[in-house]
């Protein structure tokens, strides 16, 4: 690809930025001196916050903006120590420009909002150790800046303009053109206008599975070649681009805005849209509370005439009332486990507004996260964006324990060292060995969706028997298998991890962070819960719920319940979920146990139904795929299998299976 293109009238050669910074420091008092006028130096200042999640930039409930109001509420859910010391209002009315924080900052989930938040309160820039990646090619998209650069803060402080090449320092080229651009959409109208697909030119020596799919999914454009190296950025072609309700109308208003509105999107007949994240919104506290239902009916509405303007493949919410009329052929659910049971092949490319779109990875395609700006160029040129990654090869070996499930192996991986310091970021994991060929499809499909909280580009199994049998017997196709669908012996890997599945116990993970896991066993003193949930796109699943059935049907078999002190909710992951154990009988022991069984949504898990928090002093425990401060609500939410929050459910506090039946013995 060729060189950034020199400076213009409208990408000046060095930008100035007001002198007083935002740093996002442990101690809660760093940012509220910030806030008052103070800029510290930056030893000051540390040490600084590490994961700073989108959820923490932008709250969920603020996810029923699109416009302008944004800017009012960037860093509200921002946690230092036991305080919020950012509120609504503080970012725009400060004249703050840069924002610093620690490592893997914007962790979490693909919502554009978040740089969206910051840039319309007035952030130009945010300097960090270093950034998730769907975050920073958000930023990247809109026009905000971000660096790795410490050594620019001094100089910010005394007021030295610094340099656009400093600012782009170590960005592959397409990201620079963007930059130097304004965002996407306007780098997408002066050099997309000619996108052309190219043929799988192959390259010299052995090939990753995901290298193969991204080659033949090659395209070319006037600044980015066909076949970029490692680090470079590109565009491919995706066979399926989805989309669901909290993007669609910001993609809109931002197509409205560049386009006009007489739009011609690119193969419309390859987007598909769901309802998938607002079915029980008005039994979700922090939308109630904070009056936003209206706004979230709003926000359906604008999907729904933006897929029918454009005639889109939809899936709409589930209601309890449709439910019970359901006669079967209203499939619905969430957005990527949808992809995966209707739509996603090997060796296909896949791209969802959604962080936990590599979960179509299980079935040996590429599928990845991207944000609003992305797939507004997507909607109208057919490709996407990507920056060419690394892979990491995850060797599972040995054989699970029983009662050991893929979420315990994912909070095993969680809390490896590497892992958990970022080693992670931006890369491919491809999940092999022993103990990934003994695990069903759904259970692979946990592995890859999880990659998210690895910081990964995606996650990826090698398609194989059980992933035929898998497309036979769930949806009714004869796939055969071709000989590329694996990677070559010999491919480059950045690293290889081996992980002994025979060694992994029970696993949970501690509030705050997916990636504070310990055995279970390790847990010294009980641990008292009020909420247990099940599902979400992680855990509600169809063999998720074989797990939730068989510690429920044990309990419900002896007379025991959920106690008193504690609510269950168990959720499908989609309508196919909930046929299958209706078909199977699940539901009597659901019932005779107490659980409240909810229809397929996404809900607890993105604070937008029951089974989130309303006190802080409330323990969830959850299996859900992430833990982040705020997330499910402001309680306390530990992460744990399926069958680990079935048994806690039963138990009253953390506990596995295993110890549930010695106890009852």
């Amino acid at each position: 690809m060729p060189a950034v293109q020199p400076a213009t009238a409208e990408s000046p050669s060095a930008l100035r930025f007001a002198p007083r910074i935002l740093f996002l420091g442990v101690a809660p008092q760093i940012a509220e001196r910030c806030l008052a006028g103070d800029t510290p130096a930056l030893a000051e200042a540390l040490p600084l916050r590490d994961d700073v999640s989108t959820d923490e930039i932008t709250p969920l409930p603020i996810l029923t903006h699109y416009d302008d109001k944004l800017g009012r509420y960037p860093y509200t859910g921002f946690k230092a120590g036991d305080r919020l010391p950012i509120g609504t209002d503080a970012i725009r009315t400060s004249g703050i420009e840069v924002v610093v924080a620690g490592k893997r900052y914007g962790k979490g989930s693909s919502r554009e909002h978040s740089p969206a938040a910051e840039k319309l309160a007035g952030v130009r820039l945010v300097i960090a150790e270093s950034f998730e990646r769907i975050y920073r090619q958000n930023a990247d998209n809109i026009g905000l800046f971000t660096s790795t650069d410490f050594g620019l803060v001094p100089r910010i402080r005394a007021g030295e303009p610094i340099p656009l090449a400093e600012l782009l320092a170590g960005r592959d080229a397409l990201a620079a053109a963007i930059l130097e651009s304004g965002g996407l959409l306007r780098f997408g109208q002066r050099f997309m206008r000619d996108v052309r697909s190219a043929p799988d030119a192959r390259a010299e020596g052995p090939r990753t599975l995901f290298e193969k799919i991204v080659a033949r999914h090659a395209l070319a454009t006037e600044l980015t070649a066909a076949h970029p190296a490692r680090g470079d950025g590109a565009f491919v072609r995706a066979d399926w681009r989805f989309i669901h309700e909290y993007y669609t109308g910001m993609a809109a208003h931002m197509l409205h805005a560049s386009f006009g509105r007489a739009l011609h999107l690119h193969e419309p007949a390859s987007i598909v849209v769901f309802e998938d994240h607002t079915s029980y919104v008005e039994e979700s506290p922090a939308h109630v509370r904070g009056g936003l239902v209206p706004n979230v009916h709003r926000m359906v509405e604008a999907q729904r005439d933006f897929a029918a303007e454009h005639a889109l493949r939809s899936h709409r919410t589930l209601t309890e009332d449709a439910a019970r009329a359901d006669d079967g052929s209203n499939a619905a659910g969430i957005s990527h486990a949808m992809m995966a049971e209707h739509y996603a092949l090997p060796g296909q490319l896949v791209v969802g507004t959604d962080s936990h779109t590599p979960h179509s990875g299980a079935l040996g395609c590429v599928a990845f996260g991207v944000g609003t700006t992305d797939m507004a160029n997507a909607f109208m040129t057919g490709a996407v964006r990507l920056t060419v990654p690394e892979s990491v090869r995850i060797v599972l070996e040995g054989a699970l324990r029983p009662g050991v499930t893929a979420k315990d192996i994912v909070l095993h991986l969680l809390a490896e060292p590497s892992l958990r310091a970022g080693s992670g970021l931006g890369k491919v994991f491809e999940f092999c060995g022993e103990a990934v060929a003994q695990l069903s499809t759904d259970e692979r499909a946990t592995l890859t969706n999880m990659t998210a909280e690895m910081g990964g580009f995606t996650g990826i199994v090698a398609p194989d028997a059980e992933t035929v049998r898998f497309l036979r017997e769930r949806r009714g196709i004869a796939f055969a298998l071709e000989d590329w669908m694996q990677s070559d012996a010999g491919a480059h890997y950045a690293e290889t991890l081996r992980i002994d599945c025979s060694a992994v116990p029970p696993m949970v993970a501690r509030p705050g962070d997916p990636g504070n896991g310990m055995p279970l066993a390790d847990v010294k003193e009980p641990v008292r819960i009020d909420i247990a949930y099940g599902g979400s796109c992680t855990a509600g699943k169809r063999e998720d719920f074989d797990h939730y059935h068989a510690v429920l049907r044990w309990a419900a078999d002896r007379g025991l319940r959920v106690p008193a002190h504690v609510s269950l909710f168990l959720q499908f992951g989609t309508t196919a979920v909930r046929d299958h154990c209706v078909a199977s009988g699940y539901l009597d022991a659901f019932e005779r146990v107490g659980a409240r069984i909810l229809q397929p949504s996404c809900g607890a898990c993105g604070n937008c139904g029951p089974g989130t928090s309303e006190r802080a002093e409330q323990v969830t425990v959850s299996a859900i795929n992430r833990n982040f401060p705020g997330r499910g609500g402001p309680g306390q939410v530990w992460l744990a299998s399926p069958p680990t929050v079935a048994a806690s459910a039963i138990a009253g506090e953390l506990l596995s299976f295993e110890a549930l039946q010695r106890r009852y013995a």
